[in-house]
């Protein structure tokens, strides 16, 4: 059974790389988002919606023809939720979290700014890689991770991020009913201390989905799969072994 693991923003595939390797399984792979770190399709236009379709199809080349445990950060988490709520067939078991779905969510300052047209592209153009790097570092993500991120953020990616949250400003109250269609068990990964998304919400998002767990990670931030890797693979572990078993 494959395992997919999806980056939000700004990362990319590499964002995952202290938990697989922790991981150590032969048949967990990474996939990277149009315009992050990989070039956008003929005609991509970086919507939410794109996305979602974009993944679905990529989940379906991956799977061999079965369901797969699928495992998503940030904006990765939005769209693992999504794929669950509306193609049920590709998921056996899903983990996400840093991203609420939730109507009573309200963006944070920074996504604000990048929906607002002129501020957005005046904050982009202001995000180099050593303000990119600062920014991480304070949001506590590892130097080393940090320095990996941040030279990744080209014009591309931010171009795609500025049309990914324009496209998303209504995104809670459009997705959050489908929620309640979600059938593969969850996971909800949580830092205590993540800035952008108060860790409440990862109570709220495990009882929308019937998650089977809800764990927060204490003396975390937003980036758990970097701050905390260790516990990130053990809870991810224990709960593909709970979701082989059926047990809770």
């Amino acid at each position: 059974m494959a395992i997919v693991f999806v980056h939000g923003v700004p990362d990319t595939r590499l964002v995952w790389s202290q938990v697989l390797e922790r991981l150590d399984r032969a048949d967990a792979m990474t996939v990277q988002l149009p315009g992050f770190g990989a070039p956008i399709p003929e005609g991509f236009t970086a919507t939410k919606e794109e996305y979602v379709n974009w993944l679905a199809l990529r989940l379906r080349e991956l799977s061999g023809g079965g369901p797969l445990d699928l495992v998503g950060h940030d904006w990765g988490s939005l769209l693992v939720v999504r794929v669950a709520s509306i193609y049920p067939d590709l998921v056996r078991s899903w983990t996400g979290g840093a991203a609420p779905v939730s109507g009573e969510y309200v963006w944070h300052p920074a996504a604000q700014t990048w929906q607002a047209p002129g501020a957005g592209e005046a904050a982009m153009a202001a995000l180099d890689e050593a303000v990119a790097f600062r920014m991480l570092c304070g949001y506590g993500v590892p130097s080393e991770q940090a320095a990996v991120t941040a030279r990744h953020i080209d014009p591309l990616m931010k171009d795609c991020i500025l049309r990914l949250y324009r496209s998303a400003r209504n995104v809670f109250r459009e997705w959050e009913p489908d929620l309640v269609r979600i059938r593969a068990p969850g996971l909800v990964l949580w830092g205590e201390n993540d800035p952008f998304a108060a860790s409440h919400f990862a109570d709220r998002m495990g009882e929308q989905t019937s998650a089977r767990r809800v764990v927060r990670l204490a003396d975390c931030g937003h980036w758990w799969q970097c701050q905390k890797p260790d516990e990130t693979a053990y809870e991810l572990q224990r709960h593909w072994r709970e979701s082989e078993s059926g047990s809770t």
